[in-house]
């Protein structure tokens, strides 16, 4: 195995028994002419990537993609059915919820049990134990059994015991979304202290947020096939395109995207009308590594953003009021259309974003062969420096959210510098010296 890599996966599937009864499972086991009642369920098939040592992984994909499995296959929780992992390093791992704790054992006796499932004497772990008991913070309860603990304290005592027993490889599946937003919070700063010291994480989750501010990479499963590998900005977007594309793809015939993917306007087929076109290519904001997704049934032709009276600034000033207008072309008649905006970092971040129904404004409508304006006015408030912003529109379809056109990343914006301030956003802070008193006699 090549010293630079923490994990490689190669070729791993994983295949499995499905019976419609237990009784099935009995007549199989003990049919004479091993006659076959179950049905094979392929969990993965042929999933092969390599994972660099100090890099952060995502990964990504609908339920029951084959994401869990794949992580326990990389613990050596089960095996595959063919393929292999090959592992440089001691893993850490927090798996689903109600995974590798005894619920009749307390939370102290779960933490030495699992230290020793680790290779580390009672001793070592009887050390550890202080940081560890503080760092989950559950109080008398970390002496009772397990069973009588709610999900959040459960994740709470889990990923305490994990994060304290040094690993070189940290793996953590969705469990951080149970405990409340403070032990999120330490959890995450505790995540990033294990990044610093260029430790191998792979992690699962949904909130892809939180992927784009902490990995580097990520890998996108569906249907047990890796269909997308590479950068974590265009891993969430291709996680995107899954998750609303306007048809179902077939497993099957999903390829794995060595490339990000990047479609601008020029190379995504147009259906508009020949005297309709796009003209945001022409902005002097336009990106073209945009990427789009949408049922194409309505389509985001043009945006302006204009301040003071000036139509697409070079540069945005600070604390100015601001007009963003996007302009919409329908295909068909719509109905209960939101619209909406969004601005990121060069690393995917989300600094703000908001649309029709976050405002709790009326939905509208729009007409086939017709064109809508809408106006959002803002205050810029930002720092200064780059960001990228996102525009779309969607309808909902029994209930469901319904993309008709997004455009991400699909403008870079410079605003104005604002010195002597940190972060994403200036409050304009006042200071007042109130009151100067003698020291009490």
């Amino acid at each position: 195995m090549n010293p630079d890599l923490s994990i490689s996966i190669h070729n791993v599937s994983k295949k499995f028994r499905l019976f419609s009864s237990p009784k099935e499972r009995l007549y199989e086991a003990l049919h004479p002419f091993r006659r076959q009642y179950h049905r094979e369920f392929w969990a993965l098939n042929k999933v092969s990537f390599d994972v660099g040592k100090g890099e952060i992984v995502g990964i990504l994909g609908r339920n029951g993609s084959g994401k869990s499995t794949l992580l326990q296959i990389i613990c050596s929780v089960m095996r595959p059915t063919y393929g292999d992992v090959q592992v440089n390093g001691r893993i850490s791992a927090l798996l689903e919820l109600g995974a590798g704790f005894n619920p009749e054992f307390t939370g102290r006796e779960n933490v030495i049990i699992n230290g020793a499932i680790m290779g580390f004497s009672r001793r070592e772990m009887l050390e550890k134990m202080p940081k560890i008991k503080a760092f989950a913070d559950i109080g008398e309860f970390f002496d009772q059994p397990v069973k009588t603990y709610s999900s959040g304290m459960y994740v709470r005592v889990a990923f305490s015991a994990a994060i304290h027993v040094d690993p070189e490889i940290l793996i953590v599946d969705e469990a951080l979304s149970v405990g409340d937003a403070r032990f999120q919070h330490r959890c995450f700063q505790r995540v990033r202290d294990i990044m610093e010291q260029g430790k191998t994480i792979l992690f699962v989750s949904h909130n892809t947020d939180t992927l784009l501010r902490i990995c580097n990479r990520g890998a996108v499963l569906d249907g047990g096939r890796l269909c997308y590998f590479g950068p974590i900005a265009d891993a969430v977007n291709h996680y995107a395109k899954l998750l609303y594309a306007s048809t179902e793809t077939s497993p099957e015939d999903v390829a794995v995207e060595s490339e990000p993917l990047r479609k601008s306007t020029h190379d995504r087929p147009s259906s508009l009308t020949p005297d309709v076109r796009d003209a945001i290519a022409n902005n002097p904001y336009y990106n073209q590594h945009e990427t789009r997704l949408g049922n194409n049934e309505a389509q985001i032709i043009d945006f302006d953003i204009i301040v003071d009276g000036r139509i697409n600034p070079e540069e945005i000033p600070a604390h100015r009021s601001v007009e963003l207008i996007i302009k919409i072309f329908f295909h068909k008649d719509i109905d209960n259309i939101s619209t909406g905006f969004a601005f990121v970092t060069v690393d995917g971040t989300y600094v703000f974003g908001t649309n029709f129904e976050s405002l709790e404004r009326p939905l509208f409508s729009g007409r086939n062969g017709k064109s809508v304006a809408v106006k959002f006015s803002w205050k810029s408030h930002f720092t200064g420096g780059d960001l990228f912003l996102n525009v779309g529109c969607h309808t909902f379809v029994n209930g469901e959210v319904t993309f008709l056109d997004v455009r991400r990343s699909v403008a870079k914006l410079k605003f104005a510098d604002t010195p002597g301030i940190a972060g994403f956003v200036d409050l304009e802070v006042g200071t007042e010296l109130l009151q100067i008193s003698d020291a009490p006699s």
